[in-house]
């Protein structure tokens, strides 16, 4: 099973961040964090990285039910999505699929939560 979803956009980074902050909130999602890996790499290495920044995002009925059902599933969340520069014009926008990272925890309540989880991050992607 692979562990994530993914679309490339011919469109620019910034447009990318845009369209799957709005396609994400569409499906109840929020925005609790923002990497931005190649700012940090920079700093911290001194090294050159291509645009590349993850969005935590998080859909507070799913994680509060998930929460109810698993008091550590916190450790799994918030659902990352990707969002990198493959070339000048071209963005990789990828998520973490809910039910490949929910295999490691042995609780067959979070299987229907992950399931739905994985629909709305599956919609978001391939409505960008």
């Amino acid at each position: 099973m692979a562990y994530y979803f993914a679309k490339i956009l011919e469109t620019s980074f910034d447009d990318a961040i845009l369209r799957v902050t709005a396609g994400l909130a569409g499906e109840g999602f929020g925005i609790l964090s923002e990497i931005d890996v190649s700012a940090t790499l920079k700093k911290k290495l001194d090294v050159d990285f291509h645009q590349y920044r993850i969005l935590g995002a998080c859909n507070p009925s799913f994680a509060y039910r998930a929460l109810q059902a698993e008091p550590r599933i916190g450790t799994m969340l918030p659902c990352n999505v990707i969002v990198q520069e493959l070339a000048k014009g071209s963005v990789e926008i990828s998520a973490v699929d809910p039910l490949a990272s929910m295999q490691a925890i042995e609780n067959s309540e979070l299987q229907p939560i992950a399931a739905e989880v994985q629909l709305k991050l599956k919609r978001v992607i391939e409505h960008l």
